[in-house]
């Protein structure tokens, strides 16, 4: 179960730009800032990526009440799905992400895009698929 989660977070993290978000809270006044990102949480980790960053989630109640809502719209268990929450972005204090976000309001949630996710299929199955393949074409 730990192959699948680390091969996602890999492929987020090339995927990703380098680029840290600011938040507009100063250092005295901490609120809560809008994200829109896409939301996942498996095996009690929780990431949460935008166009321009990527934050671990603090796994909480609201959390779990995310994933709650998340969980009917994914098309497969990997499948991260769009979410507008209202959160405290955080400097990471444990191994992990670099900085960690803080859930304090969900604003929304909406389906995937019609976009298929990137599948990847280890070499196991592309011989399978490969020697399928000859047979004949696939309707």
């Amino acid at each position: 179960m730990k192959k699948p989660f680390l091969l996602i977070i890999v492929t987020l993290l090339i995927f990703s730009c380098k680029n840290e978000k600011s938040t507009s809270s100063s250092d005295s006044d901490i609120e809560s800032s809008l994200i829109r990102g896409e939301y996942i949480l498996i095996d009690n980790a929780g990431v949460l990526k935008g166009k321009d960053f990527i934050y671990g989630v603090i796994i909480d109640d609201m959390a779990y009440e995310l994933a709650k809502k998340v969980k009917p719209l994914q098309r497969e268990e990997y499948d991260m799905v769009p979410v507008v929450i209202k959160g405290i972005i955080k400097p990471n204090t444990e191994d992990g992400w670099p900085q960690v976000v803080e859930i304090k309001e969900i604003v929304g949630v909406s389906e995937p895009t019609e976009e298929l996710p990137t599948k990847i299929k280890s070499s196991d199955s592309l011989q399978e698929s490969s020697e399928t393949g000859h047979e004949g074409h696939n309707h």
